[in-house]
């Protein structure tokens, strides 16, 4: 799904809303979702999942067209990790509700 495609949906999910207001609902949340992980911060959606970042070493690795050995330099990049919920969800798993 395009980020389009989400704002189409709850536009239509959501007549009562006007679909710029929902544009930039969405837009705002992926820009504070964005902000918090460049501070460093931890986004957790209950039910959905976690946003991270990791930092990932400098190495040496390899240019796969030439087979040239390259520095790579040290970098932090987004993660996201599934919640349970939404295993649950995708893996067809049902939960009845009852404990």
């Amino acid at each position: 799904m395009t980020k389009s495609e989400l704002i189409a949906e709850l536009a239509a999910a959501n007549p009562h809303l006007l679909g710029r207001d929902v544009e930039l609902i969405v837009q705002t949340i992926f820009s504070e979702i964005s902000a918090a992980l460049a501070r460093g911060d931890r986004v957790e959606l209950r039910g959905f999942g976690a946003f991270t970042v990791k930092k990932r070493d400098a190495r040496t690795g390899r240019n796969p067209r030439t087979g040239e050995m390259v520095a790579v330099d040290e970098k932090v990049v987004p993660f996201f990790k599934a919640g349970k919920e939404l295993r649950e969800r995708v893996n067809g798993v049902v939960d009845s509700g009852e404990d």
